[in-house]
């Protein structure tokens, strides 16, 4: 069977993403052989919809069950429409989410477990202020210089 893990890098070692639809890599992992085909996800820089996008390119590629750590609305709609499983992995290795299903310690879930959008703007922040305000307060003893106490 052909399964794929949501993860933080590439292969069996690679620790499992928290998240589905913008997540760095879909491992892909054959059950019976634990073959495995690391992909980009091509989803990851969408302004929008990255949570569908994702799941319809995960199951372009003939997966036929779903580990990660959350599922928003929009993406566990396009697999139960496709009678695709998700199931929700708390935290390891792709290989230990491989392992989870195949002993069956992971079940399927009834629904999203996140709200729509979840995913959008996390972690995408660089830094760039570079401190440029000037400061421009105009009075002494606590504030703006005018009314009571402001300008001495």
């Amino acid at each position: 069977m052909k399964v794929v893990v949501t993860a933080n890098g590439a292969g069996l070692d690679a620790a499992a993403s928290p998240v589905f639809g913008r997540c760095p890599t879909y491992v892909f992992v054959d059950t019976d052989t634990m073959q495995c085909e690391s992909v980009p996800n091509p989803a990851i820089g969408a302004s929008g919809g990255a949570g569908i996008q994702a799941a319809q390119f995960i199951l372009e590629r003939g997966a036929q069950a779903v580990m990660t750590g959350n599922v928003g609305p929009n993406a566990f709609g396009v697999f139960r429409a496709s009678e695709v499983e998700v199931y929700l992995f708390g935290g390891g290795t792709v290989r230990e989410a491989v392992e989870a299903y195949e002993a069956g310690r992971i079940h399927p879930v009834g629904g999203a477990n996140v709200p729509a959008h979840s995913g959008m703007g996390r972690g995408t922040g660089r830094g760039m202020g570079r401190g440029g305000g000037r400061g421009l307060g105009m009075g002494g003893r606590g504030g703006g210089g005018r009314g009571p106490g402001g300008g001495g």
